[in-house]
């Protein structure tokens, strides 16, 4: 294979990946609309870009990709909520992955690998950092949503969720305490209100 991209390579590629604006995920938005996969994965990476400063030293430039790249194997198998993915699912997704990377010019084919297993290892602080913001936003989304849209196992998961990924790195310990706290203050204020409607 080439060393780079031609024209008709590289717009293939991103009509695979073009997907991702259109494959749903699990949650809703705070106006009600079903997230997509790339919703995520974008603000995931801009959450990443956001706190550069306050993650000390790491390569901010790393997470960032490997937030944008995350679930690119969605693009094929669709999203598949955490609560129900196993081994199998995860089998089955990487081989999408490397079936949708299999289409890149062999340098960057190395390098996007590289960055997969390096997620996958979740050895690195880069790596690390991605797992608890790839979390941590859904927890932020979810406490974005009507709370009728959660499922009931929500109400605890929304709590734990990202809690061990997010140990070590003090801002991200802090998201976390404020993202549980925002959940609690959901449930009770949904309470409330069912307490007052009898």
């Amino acid at each position: 294979m080439k060393e780079g991209f031609t024209a008709e390579q590289f717009v293939a590629f991103l009509d695979k990946v073009e997907k991702l604006k259109s494959v749903p995920r699990h949650c809703v938005t705070a106006d009600g609309v079903q997230e997509t996969v790339a919703g995520h994965c974008w603000r995931t990476a801009l959450m990443a870009y956001l706190m550069k400063d306050e993650l000390g030293p790491v390569d901010i430039d790393k997470v960032i990709r490997m937030c944008l790249l995350h679930d690119l194997g969605e693009a094929v198998t669709g999203d598949i909520p955490t609560f129900l993915k196993n081994e199998v699912h995860e089998e089955i997704e990487k081989k999408a992955v490397d079936g949708l990377l299999s289409g890149l010019p062999e340098p960057l084919y190395r390098e996007v690998t590289a960055l997969f297993a390096e997620m996958e290892a979740l050895e690195t602080k880069e790596a690390r950092i991605y797992k608890a913001l790839d979390k941590l936003e859904a927890v932020i989304q979810h406490n974005e949503s009507d709370i009728s849209t959660w499922l009931p196992l929500e109400y605890e998961l929304q709590q734990t969720y990202a809690a061990k990924n997010v140990e070590g790195f003090p801002f991200l310990e802090g998201l976390q305490a404020q993202a549980v706290r925002r959940t609690r203050e959901k449930i009770a204020w949904q309470e409330a209100e069912k307490k007052e409607n009898g």
